[in-house]
């Protein structure tokens, strides 16, 4: 076969001016939009990795603030517990006293109810006793006991201290008069010897008046002025009746 160098040099002709062809009118325009494509996969690849990066900043700082609010909720936490346990000892403490306070309040009561009782129980004591002590000084009222008792009056009366007898003569302010009683009649020789010792005792005569006082039951009782000097049955039951009252 012979070969014909017009023809070939025409196809080389032919290719070569295809290759110009494609690469100008195809070449480039895909390497062109390869280009673009590329730069957009290349600025979206960018745009991932910033958003990735952006992601993880967040994140980062969702677990810092996580973090900080876990701190934060435990510091309230304790805080509150903290909190709680003092008002718990406040009201444990309040309660505490509102239960002394309770418990004194009711041991006053119980002391004054047991004061109360105690008081009754003496007066109704003291009256039975002074209810007693009058019955029977009543049976043992005798003319017989009086005589006694004067007598026990008139030994008291030998023995008053100095400084009483002053008092009553500083008391009769000049005034020779006294009243004595007695819950029966005296004789007469009782009278005279009652008179000798009150004027011997005071140092001056003394005009009496002699008085029956059945309710003196037995004894007698000497008034000069303000001042008096009882020794009966009735003055002891009124004696009696003062200690129980001041004792109550």
């Amino acid at each position: 076969m012979e070969l014909n160098w017009t023809t070939f040099a025409l196809e080389i002709i032919n290719f070569l001016v295809l290759l110009w062809i494609l690469k100008r009118f195809l070449y480039r325009p895909v390497m062109q939009i390869l280009a673009e494509r590329r730069a957009g996969i290349e600025r979206i690849l960018g745009e991932a990795r910033a958003t990735e990066a952006k992601a993880s900043a967040m994140r980062q700082q969702f677990e810092s603030r996580l973090a900080d609010w876990e701190q934060e909720k435990a510091a309230a936490r304790r805080r509150f517990e903290t909190e709680l346990d003092a008002e718990r000892d406040r009201q444990m403490e309040a309660l505490a006293k509102v239960l002394a306070s309770e418990r004194e309040r009711s041991a006053a009561q119980d002391a004054h109810r047991l004061e109360t009782q105690r008081r009754e129980l003496a007066v109704q004591a003291s009256t039975e006793a002074r209810q007693f002590a009058s019955t029977l000084f009543t049976r043992l009222a005798s003319p017989e006991l009086e005589g006694q008792l004067v007598q026990l009056f008139i030994e008291e009366l030998a023995v008053l201290p100095e400084e009483r007898l002053s008092a009553v003569r500083a008391g009769q302010n000049g005034h020779g008069q006294g009243i004595l009683s007695s819950a029966f009649e005296l004789s007469a020789e009782q009278r005279q010897h009652l008179s000798n010792v009150i004027d011997t005792r005071l140092g001056k005569a003394i005009a009496l008046d002699f008085v029956v006082a059945p309710n003196l039951l037995a004894g007698a009782r000497l008034a000069l002025g303000a001042w008096q000097l009882d020794f009966s049955l009735a003055g002891e039951l009124g004696i009696f009746s003062e200690a129980s009252t001041l004792g109550r």
